[in-house]
C-alpha cells in the first residue's frame, strides 16, 4: 500500500504507460491474511514449509542465513518474473503487475521437495534422510586442522572412490543404502577424516570423482585455483572481493564494475541534474528532506 499512498500504484502508472512492467516484491504477497504483516526471511521460510526440512537430527530447524527466501525465493524469482513479463510483452505489447511473494517463491524453488515426498527421499524425520545429513556419504566432516570437507558421493561409482580415498575396503562395509548402518558409518567416516588436514584430503580427492571438496571460507574461495582460473571473483579499486556476475553469457557477458559501492546519496545531485532537475529544484528537495546527500569531500 506504500506506493498507492504516494499516488504511484500500478493502476495509475499502467494507465499512463500500458507497456509498463510493475514488480511488487514482498514477503507474504499482495493478498492474504499476512499481506500487511511485517516479517523477515526466517518467517517466509517458515510459512513456505521449507524451514521444517532444514536442520540436523534432534535439533531445531535452522535457516541458511537469509539466502533462501530473501534472495532466491524473492529477488531471483522476482527478476525471473520481470524477464518473463518482458518476453510476453514482445507478443502482446502490454505490461502487467508481478506479485512476487517470498513465501511462494521459496516454496516454488523447493518444488523438488514436494514432488519427491512420495519417493522415499524424505520419509524419515529431519536429519535422517539422504540429502539432509542423514547419509554418511552426503555430509560435512571435520579435519585434523579444524577445517571441513564436504562429501556428496551419492552414486555408487562415486561412493566407491570415496571409500578408496578413505583407505577402506568396500567388501568389508555394509551396503551403501543400508539405512540402519548409517549412524555407525558416519562415526567411522568422521574418525578417518579427523586424522588428516584439509590440504591432505584435497591431495587425495582432487583428482578423483569421489565428490569430496573442501569447505572454503570466502577468502579461500576467492583464492582457490579453480575459481581463479575462471575469474569467478573480482576485486574493486578498494581491494574488496566479490563474486563476478553469473551466469556467463558467451556473446554478451556482463562487464562488472571495479569501482567501490557508492555511499547512500553520493550521486543524488548528479543523477537529478542529468535527469533535468534544476539546481533550485534540487535544493528545494533537500530542504524538504525528500532526498539526502552524502558529502564525501574533505572539509579542509
Amino acid at each position: 500500500g506504500v506506493m498507492e499512498r504516494l499516488g504511484l500504484g500500478p493502476e495509475v502508472l499502467l494507465q499512463k504507460n500500458p507497456r509498463l512492467i510493475y514488480a511488487r516484491l514482498t514477503g507474504f504477497g499482495q493478498t492474504g491474511k499476512y499481506a500487511k504483516s511485517a516479517g523477515h526471511d526466517i518467517n517466509y521460510l517458515a510459512l513456505s514449509g521449507v524451514l521444517s526440512k532444514l536442520g540436523r537430527k534432534n535439533e531445531n530447524p535452522f535457516p541458511p542465513l537469509n539466502l533462501l527466501a530473501d534472495f532466491a525465493g524473492g529477488g531471483v524469482m522476482c527478476a525471473l518474473g520481470i524477464v518473463t513479463a518482458l518476453f510476453e510483452r514482445v507478443r502482446s505489447g502490454r505490461g502487467q503487475v508481478i506479485d512476487a511473494s517470498m513465501v511462494e517463491g521459496v516454496a516454488y524453488l523447493s518444488s523438488f521437495l514436494w514432488k519427491s515426498r512420495h519417493l522415499g527421499l524424505w520419509s524419515q524425520p529431519r536429519g535422517e534422510n539422504l540429502l539432509d545429513s542423514g547419509a554418511p556419504f552426503y555430509e560435512i566432516y571435520r579435519t585434523s586442522d579444524g577445517k571441513f570437507m564436504a562429501v556428496g558421493a551419492i552414486e555408487p561409482q562415486f561412493y566407491n572412490q570415496l571409500i578408496k580415498g578413505l583407505g577402506l575396503n568396500l567388501s568389508e562395509l555394509p551396503a551403501q543404502l543400508s539405512f540402519s548402518d548409517w549412524p555407525e558409518m558416519k562415526k567411522k567416516f568422521a574418525s578417518i577424516f579427523a586424522q588428516k588436514t584439509q590440504a591432505e584430503w584435497c591431495d587425495i580427492f582432487d583428482s578423483t570423482d569421489a565428490c569430496v571438496t573442501p569447505v572454503l571460507s570466502c577468502d579461500d574461495a576467492a583464492s582457490h585455483q579453480h575459481n581463479k582460473e575462471r575469474n569467478s571473483f573480482i576485486k574493486n579499486d578498494q581491494g574488496e572481493i566479490s563474486p563476478r556476475p553469473a551466469p556467463v553469457l558467451s556473446r554478451t557477458p556482463a562487464v562488472p564494475s571495479c569501482k567501490r559501492d557508492p555511499f547512500i546519496g553520493e550521486h543524488t545531485e548528479e543523477v537529478l541534474l542529468e535527469y533535468g532537475f534544476t539546481k533550485q529544484e534540487i535544493d528545494k528537495l533537500y530542504s524538504d528532506k525528500v532526498i539526502e546527500s552524502k558529502d564525501i569531500k574533505a572539509n579542509l
